[in-house]
């Protein structure tokens, strides 16, 4: 856990000032997290997939490293939910509010049912199973979009790093596209109209337009943030503001740019790899943080885009 506070914020534009205090305070709420090991090594993995649970009001974390899912509530603090979790990753949940996983163990995307059975979402693409599902979306049809990145591996059967789409009826997958080096978080815009997937390898973020049918408008798509930097961390997760700010973990921290891709600010963790984020609280004005071994939140002045 970071024992010397440091000035979190750091403004690159004024526009900052209507996203978060320049005095707000970063709040650690644990560390130990993740586990570090070799790249093939599936119990290798940091804290991540932040996922607020309104009803219950507390947040639940994967911690792939030990094959774990965490629960971290105002009360209680941070305690074991479940372990078992086939390494899972990144977390969300559907329009009925049952929790979505991309499971880096089983290769796999799954949804939990009421009764504690699982679906599996996907586990193949063209009878192919897939690399290492990372991060998921849902959008407002119920339709499910994820991240796989792992290739080229020689222990795996695809040989192309893919986005995806699952139909909501879970009977077709589709490739959006295959041409991302590390594709990871990914998110839309408030309208559903752009679909956002970062690339951890070339440390931007791409923007896309998306079909009435949901598949990705090809030729809309661009280069929308570029978030190289001499800091130490690279591009992972990402999540939307209900004004269209894209809040991404990239070098020193969460990098907050505005929907015509201009950077704002960056919210300083001081860790070598920034995670993930995850919209939380009664407003949705608290961002948690997961860095590979900790996790944080900040309050900031508007408000993200909730999950069911």
């Amino acid at each position: 856990m970071q024992e010397e506070a440091i000035v979190p914020i750091e403004q690159v534009s004024p526009e900052f000032e209507r996203i978060v205090s320049k005095d707000q305070d970063l709040e650690w709420l644990a560390s130990g997290l993740g586990i570090r090991g070799g790249p093939a090594d599936p119990g290798t993995g940091p804290a991540e997939g932040p996922l607020w649970w309104k009803e219950g009001g507390y947040l639940l974390l994967s911690d792939i490293g030990h094959n774990q899912r965490l629960k971290w509530a105002q009360e209680e603090g941070l305690t074991l939910f479940n372990e078992g979790t086939n390494y899972a990753n990144g977390l969300t949940r559907d329009r009925q509010g049952r929790l979505i996983a991309c499971e880096h163990g089983s290769r796999r995307v799954t949804r939990l049912e009421p009764d504690g059975s699982i679906t599996v979402v996907a586990n193949k693409y063209q009878d192919r199973r897939l690399n290492r599902p990372n991060d998921v979306v849902v959008k407002s049809d119920g339709s499910i979009y994820f991240t796989d990145p792992g290739a080229p591996d020689v222990g795996l059967d695809l040989d192309f790093s893919g986005v995806y789409r699952v139909s909501p009826d879970l009977g077709t997958i589709t490739l959006l596209v295959r041409d991302f080096i590390v594709p990871n978080g990914l998110a839309f815009s408030p309208d559903e109209s752009i679909l956002y997937v970062d690339d951890s390898r070339r440390r931007h973020i791409r923007a896309f337009g998306l079909q009435p049918s949901g598949v990705l408008a090809l030729a809309s798509d661009r280069i929308f943030a570029d978030l190289s930097s001499d800091r130490p961390g690279s591009p992972d997760g990402m999540k939307i503001d209900v004004e269209g700010n894209v809040y991404c973990t990239g070098p020193g921290g969460v990098w907050v740019i505005d929907p015509n891709g201009k950077h704002l600010g960056t919210i300083l963790t001081g860790a070598d790899q920034t995670t993930n984020v995850g919209w939380g609280g009664e407003d949705w004005k608290t961002l948690f943080i997961t860095t590979y071994h900790e996790l944080a939140y900040i309050r900031l002045k508007i408000p993200g885009v909730p999950v069911p």
